[in-house]
């Protein structure tokens, strides 16, 4: 502020040089008192945050043993054992209850959080689910059988946070399509998992929840963003869980815990997360119904192939063990290996191939379809929020300049192309 525009501002005042000081001083002084405010009101929003889930863990814990004190018979050894196909046929025919199946697996995946930190909630309408799938005339294919889903997957009354402090006020206002379908065919989704801040990271942390770790090692990492959700099914606190996966989200997860899932399409998808191929079937022969074709109108509505599924006929696989641009480590080029070895021992033809470029694909199809507008939209998320530590160099790098990141693309092309080709890309569609 000038001296101009201050005797503009105080005709009456004699304006020198300790005033003006004293009015930058103060103009500090509120700056500072407003940003402590800010971050006053945001740790109270996560504290709160903290609360809540803890006090829905706590409810869930209550139904749970409820529960067991009502029936001190049931047997959750044999039913934790059980794949999804076998769960879901003995719940089919009545020799399992959905109530016994359900708070077996409530109980477990309590087990299973308290070591690695994967629940982000408990969905307390589980129980009033539990009565509806009771009262439906026809039993779907998932009737009575448990699932998990992501932070983010939309459900009724229940936040749909993405790790950040922002979205902690937003209540989603009804079901989205995934959960409908899956309650039509009798499943009960009954937790929210743990996911990254913005979802943009191949870990499972966020300055509000925490960081989830591997159940198979807890030095480790699960994978993300579907973090909690492979954690949790790895664990053993899910026979079924939903993911979802734009560039790995689904796949990082299964492959770092040793699951199976599966990403549907080439775009951005929920797909589903098991422990073995046979369960992933028959979650798609579920999905793919006349309600999901109804709800959502960008799905294609072709049911499962049953007849191609269950052919023995030989097949002709496409593999590669390194793409040129990332590059496997040594046991994953070795498992890549060994699966086309038992493939052409049961017949099939395996025919290596380079996926064509890959630099292009990187950086022209996916870091300028992500960042079409040179990351804007992603850090307007972040502003004002408590940025995750495992986050803060990706953050800090969508934060420089575009012309900075466009004049550091030029200075590193020679020595460092794939970065050169990153920061270029990071400036967005032009």
């Amino acid at each position: 502020m000038t001296l101009d525009t201050l005797r503009q501002l105080l005709p009456e005042v004699e304006v020198g040089p300790r005033l003006v000081s004293a009015l930058l001083g103060s103009s500090a002084a509120a700056i500072l008192v407003l940003k402590w405010m800010g971050q006053r009101r945001t740790q109270k929003k996560m504290e709160e945050a903290r609360r809540r889930r803890e006090l829905g863990l706590g409810q869930m814990e209550k139904a749970v043993q409820q529960f067991k004190q009502q029936n001190p018979g049931i047997q959750a050894s044999h039913i934790l054992s059980l794949s999804l196909v076998e769960l879901a046929e003995k719940l089919k025919e009545s020799s399992l209850s959905p109530e016994s199946v359900l708070y077996t697996y409530m109980d477990k995946a309590l087990e299973v959080t308290r070591e690695v930190n994967c629940l982000r909630h408990f969905i307390p309408e589980c129980e009033e689910q539990l009565q509806e799938v009771r009262r439906q005339k026809e039993r779907g294919l998932l009737y009575g059988v448990p699932v998990s889903i992501k932070d983010h997957i939309g459900y009724k009354g229940h936040l749909s946070t993405c790790g950040f402090v922002q979205l902690l006020s937003r209540l989603e206002q009804e079901d989205s399509v995934m959960v409908k379908v899956l309650k039509r065919q009798g499943a009960i989704p009954f937790v929210l998992t743990n996911v990254p801040q913005s979802l943009f990271n191949y870990d499972c942390s966020n300055s509000i929840f925490g960081q989830t770790v591997n159940p198979l090692n807890h030095q480790k990492s699960p994978g993300g963003s579907s973090g909690g959700e492979g954690a949790l099914i790895a664990g053993g606190g899910s026979v079924l869980g939903f993911g979802t996966d734009i560039g790995g989200s689904i796949r990082l997860p299964s492959s770092f815990c040793g699951l199976c899932g599966l990403k549907p399409t080439v775009t951005g998808a929920v797909g589903p997360m098991a422990r073995d191929v046979d369960s992933l079937a028959l979650c798609m022969r579920a999905l793919l119904c006349d309600d999901m074709f109804r709800l959502d109108p960008t799905v294609p509505p072709l049911a499962f192939n049953e007849e191609v599924y269950s052919s023995s006929a030989p097949l002709r696989i496409g593999y590669y063990d390194t793409d040129g641009y990332f590059l496997l480590p040594p046991c994953m080029r070795r498992a890549v290996h060994e699966t086309k070895e038992i493939l052409q021992k049961a017949g099939h033809t395996l025919v290596p191939f380079a996926p064509p470029r890959p630099d292009y694909v990187m950086n022209e199809l996916f870091v300028k379809g992500l960042f079409a507008d040179g990351g804007s939209t992603l850090l307007g998320m972040f502003a004002g929020d408590v940025v995750d530590p495992g986050l803060e160099p990706q953050v800090n790098c969508y934060r420089i300049p575009t012309l900075v990141k466009k004049m550091l693309a030029l200075t590193v092309r020679p020595l460092f192309p794939r970065l050169a080709g990153y920061l270029a890309a990071l400036c967005g569609v032009r």
